[in-house]
């Protein structure tokens, strides 16, 4: 690595010795002004963040309302789950988890004294499935769930309970019926938009004629990251995912839920925000930069999902190397030289940027990941040019989730909630967890108490949480519903 006599020695401190409160007041002195200049458009002042509450807040009010909803770009769909676990679930439950380029299966078994047993298996969706026909997507996942059938030995002879996590947005008219409004996450199979999934899944199964499901429950991500978390925390009151995508369902209440349509005895309703969306009608403008403009206008979805774009693990990596090529192009990083791979779309991931922002000292991580994007001997001058860049990105994913969040929280004004969380950004990157929590609470009005809860295995086992509240709620002597405050 090239250095600058006078630079020996000036290797900047591990994150976690850092002052990272509001402002970039950490030690900055080897990033060049030119860097720092540049990089400005990604730094989101608490104006800036309040004001995308408040419109964040008003797309939510307008998801909720019968009259405003087919307008709203914030959909907030209802899931029609009422009902958390309460720990009398008993027996064996599955589980189908589709929310990416993997797709799992999971058999849950619960017992008395918490007694908790999973085995799951994790299943590949190749690339022209997702973007195929959607018969094949569906033809995939039963052969995926007779295979882990017959795998395990499962009693087939009557129909087995299932809770199905498909993470995508989805617009829902029962706990087993909804239909699929668009496709996210890099998915566009054909003949699935406006339909109902669960229905597909079912003709899928039904094909293959080996194996017997009863479906139970329908949910996404972030439902059953709630019912994950409220299994063991029943304060948990909102879920949110920050992975390949990002998303956040909350606790509502009915009254408030227009469009609901079930069971009006009960108070309370889960609702999907679908807040991914967020931004489609231009309330982002102001805030997204040219690395914003450009990833959309190339995905397979433009104008589409704005909020989550700035966010998310599927992009977060594409915005860090498009500002390195920008930058370079510019005769600002790598005296201007670039690799192929720098150049090649989707070619730095989003762990690149964990790796990155995990150095301790001497940019161990960042010369590995510069090296395997072939640049080879950088300053360190860009090192800590190219770092300064990875944590503006991902400081702003944080503190955009943060602002979601703390419009959450102020709506619902619950003087305690726990927040569940899952995903594979908020899970690995070093420090994606204290920003959020930090710029929540300066967001947040100040009696709100909030705690955040990483998700075991929510996606999964909060779908067959699902099934196993409602094979419980057929009994009539077992007690159901949210805690009420």
């Amino acid at each position: 690595m090239r250095t600058k006599p006078e630079m020996m020695g000036q290797l900047r401190p591990a994150f976690s010795e850092l002052n990272i409160s509001e402002g970039f007041e950490f030690d900055t002195e080897l990033v060049t002004n030119e860097i720092k200049e540049d990089c400005k458009s990604l730094l989101l002042s608490n104006e800036q963040l309040t004001t995308l509450m408040k419109d964040m807040d008003g797309a939510i009010r307008n998801g909720l309302g019968k009259d405003t909803n087919p307008s709203s770009i914030v959909k907030c769909y209802v899931t029609y789950v009422q009902d958390l676990p309460n720990g009398t679930e008993r027996g064996k439950f599955l589980a189908l988890d589709l929310g990416g380029t993997n797709f799992r299966v999971l058999l849950i078994e619960l017992g008395e004294n918490n007694y908790f047993h999973m085995d799951s298996e994790i299943f590949k969706v190749p690339a022209h499935i997702q973007t195929g026909k959607g018969s094949e997507l569906f033809d995939h996942i039963a052969k995926c769930l007779a295979e882990f059938i017959k795998k395990h030995n499962l009693d087939n002879k009557k129909a087995l309970p299932l809770g199905f996590t498909f993470s995508f947005p989805l617009r829902q008219v029962g706990l087993t019926k909804g239909y699929l409004n668009s496709w996210t996450k890099g998915f566009n199979c054909s003949g699935v938009v406006d339909e109902d999934v669960v229905r597909l899944l079912k003709e899928a199964i039904k094909r293959r004629k080996d194996v017997e499901i009863d479906v139970c429950g329908i949910l996404n991500d972030t439902t059953g990251t709630i019912m994950s978390c409220a299994w063991k925390n029943p304060n948990t009151k909102i879920g949110v995912i920050v992975g390949t995508g990002c998303n956040a369902c909350y606790v509502e209440k009915v009254e408030n839920a227009e469009l609901f349509d079930g069971d009006k005895t009960k108070p309370h309703v889960i609702v999907n925000t679908e807040w991914g969306a967020f931004g489609d009608d231009g309330k982002l403008d102001a805030v997204r930069t040219k690395y914003d403009r450009e990833i959309d206008e190339d995905s397979l979805n433009p104008g589409r999902q704005r909020f989550e774009k700035m966010i998310s693990g599927m992009y977060m990596g594409e915005i860090v190397r498009l500002a390195i090529v920008d930058l370079a192009n510019q005769n600002k990083l790598f005296e201007g030289r670039l690799s192929e791979q720098m150049k090649t779309k989707g070619a730095f991931g989003t762990s690149f940027v964990s790796d990155i922002e995990g150095d301790k000292a001497n940019y161990k991580e960042t010369l590995k990941v510069l090296s395997e994007m072939g640049i080879n001997d950088p300053s360190l001058v860009d090192c800590a040019n190219v770092r300064y860049i990875c944590e503006c990105v991902s400081r702003r994913s944080a503190h955009l989730v943060s602002a979601g969040l703390a419009a959450l929280l102020n709506k619902m004004d619950e003087k305690s909630v726990t927040i569940g969380v899952d995903g594979s950004v908020y899970r690995f990157h070093p420090y994606f967890h204290k920003l959020m929590v930090e710029k929540t609470k300066q967001l947040t009005k100040s009696d709100i108490k909030f705690d955040l809860m990483l998700s075991e295995d929510g996606s999964g086992r909060g779908a067959a949480l699902v099934a196993a509240v409602a094979v419980r709620d057929e009994l009539p002597s077992m007690t159901n519903g949210f805690s009420a405050k």
